[in-house]
């Protein structure tokens, strides 16, 4: 009997503190229904979420003349503030329309965040779920992927029949979490009754001590993974949330969730055994980053002694894909004021820059004018004459990592020199994850002495094939996503909360 399958997936990794995200911010990344999602996945590489397309192709393989997707409506953008309310409010009816009008579904699979904010609501995922459940019923099954820096809440937990997050930070497993969604899809359509357990763990961690493949993180979620393996098939999915603080939300925090097959003990036991052994080690989920002083010092060094190992910094406090603006020129002015050479940074998100460079033209010289428009007070002017390299329309293909075969663009951009400093210039929001965003403007980057990325962590899993974790410098500048949690004021945060609140302490609630 075939299955249809209700496809769905509303995205955004929400910062508190940034501009508000809007309908156009969507529109510019991937906001597509009905067929059109269809003839998207039919592209060698669409728009869409990596998850979409693994879906369907994990069905395919279980279900080949035995299913058939419903496309219903898929929304992703760039990280950035709260969704304004009235393009959430026609999201959400818009979905329940078209879930409605598709007729009756044997499941639905949600392609989700889950650290989204909107603009007169804290918990839009949950909120979703709900709509959905409410129109499908009770009984029929609703899986979600979510990515790792998710903000679980009990709503969420409740709706979903299944919740499913990425194991890997830098994200480079969306493809295999969203096959392992489809599996156990499959395995509730053969009777199956997931049985899940919910805890959450009051540590809201910087995003730079979150890596899945060293320290307190990794440890955890090996410890998750290697449970399950000797469950003997009790355990059908172990998913330890690392959450998104900067969403300043009541559901922030770290989360456990474990599904178990058809044995709610066996989830409980685990989710508990997994949490108690998380706040254990809760102390370790704090780090020192490098003064900007410190770093424009290396590259300099860097740039006078080809001895010395290349180097890469990265500007976490500004990094587009949690939210930052992209702009902040910290580390770009500290950098061209100390001669620093053989540098190469991208992307600094500035339309007018870019706009004045496709204007003057290539081997043109030009005043640079950046952030002659703040929307931040960390977004601070700087005038410079800076000569035309090379210029793009800005549109690539991810060639590695998180980005890894998904069409993107980061609009109108240039490759300036400024001294001994070349910086790529785009117009989009798109943190710097994926060696191609240098190399459409013909940079050959095992050439360059230091690069210099708006990136949090995803570049590692880009740029890894010239930069092992020994050479990777995170840099402390001001910034929306600045891993210095006292320089923000928090409204709506879960508190007391660790490491902003030293004296927090914790015991598992009785179930």
């Amino acid at each position: 009997m075939t299955k249809r399958i209700a496809i769905l997936g509303f995205l955004l990794e929400s910062n508190a503190f940034a501009p508000l995200t809007t309908r156009e911010d969507y529109e510019r990344r991937c906001l597509i229904g009905g067929e059109d999602i269809l003839d998207e996945l039919a592209k060698p590489n669409p728009r869409l979420p990596l998850e979409a397309n693994a879906f369907c192709q994990q069905m395919e393989k279980l279900r080949p003349d035995a299913w058939a997707p419903v496309p219903i409506l898929i929304g992703d953008a760039e990280p950035g503030g709260p969704v304004e309310h009235e393009f959430f409010q026609w999201f959400v009816a818009e979905v329940e329309r078209r879930l409605k009008e598709a007729g009756p579904v044997d499941g639905v699979y949600i392609i989700s965040h889950g650290a989204m904010r909107a603009e007169r609501e804290n918990d839009p995922d949950g909120l979703l779920y709900g709509r959905v459940r409410d129109i499908v019923g009770p009984e029929v099954p609703i899986l979600a992927t979510l990515d790792l820096h998710t903000n679980i809440s009990r709503e969420m937990s409740d709706q979903a029949d299944v919740l499913i997050a990425y194991l890997t930070n830098p994200h480079v497993d969306q493809r295999e979490r969203a096959g392992e969604a489809a599996r156990a899809m499959d395995e509730m359509f053969k009777g199956m009754k997931p049985q899940t357990a919910f805890v959450k763990v009051p540590i809201a961690a910087p995003s730079v001590v979150l890596l899945s493949a060293e320290g307190p993180y990794a440890d955890i979620i090996n410890a998750g993974q290697a449970a399950q393996e000797a469950s003997g098939g009790k355990i059908l999915n172990v998913s330890v949330a690392a959450g998104f603080i900067y969403s300043d939300s009541p559901k922030c925090g770290m989360t456990v969730v474990v599904t178990a097959r058809d044995d709610l003990e066996a989830a409980r036991a685990l989710a508990g055994d997994l949490a108690e052994r998380l706040w254990a080690d809760h102390e370790r989920y704090q780090k020192a980053l490098t003064p900007l002083a410190d770093a424009v010092g290396m590259a300099v060094a860097n740039g006078k002694d080809a001895s010395r190992s290349a180097q890469i910094l990265a500007d976490v406090a500004d990094n587009p894909g949690g939210g930052g603006t992209g702009s902040t020129i910290y580390l770009l002015k500290g950098l061209v004021e100390a001669g620093a050479d053989g540098v190469v940074m991208g992307i600094v998100i500035d339309g007018g820059v870019a706009d004045d460079a496709h204007a003057a033209g290539e081997g043109a010289t030009f005043t640079a004018r950046f952030n002659r428009s703040p929307k931040t007070t960390f977004e601070e002017a700087f005038e410079v004459e800076a000569e035309v390299l090379k210029l793009t329309d800005g549109s690539f293909v991810g060639r590695r990592g998180i980005l890894r075969g998904r069409a993107l663009t980061v609009g109108p951009a240039a490759l300036l020199r400024i001294g001994g400093v070349c910086v790529a210039v785009g117009t989009f929001r798109k943190q710097c994850a994926d060696p191609a965003m240098l190399e459409m403007f013909g940079v050959d980057i095992a050439e360059v002495r230091t690069v210099v990325v708006k990136s949090r962590g995803h570049f590692r899993a880009g740029f890894d094939e010239y930069f092992p974790p020994e050479q990777v410098i995170e840099v402390d500048c001001p910034g929306l996503t600045s891993p210095v949690f006292s320089n923000f004021e928090w409204g709506d945060l879960c508190r007391p909360v660790f490491p902003l609140d030293q004296d927090t302490t914790w015991k598992l609630p009785p179930w």
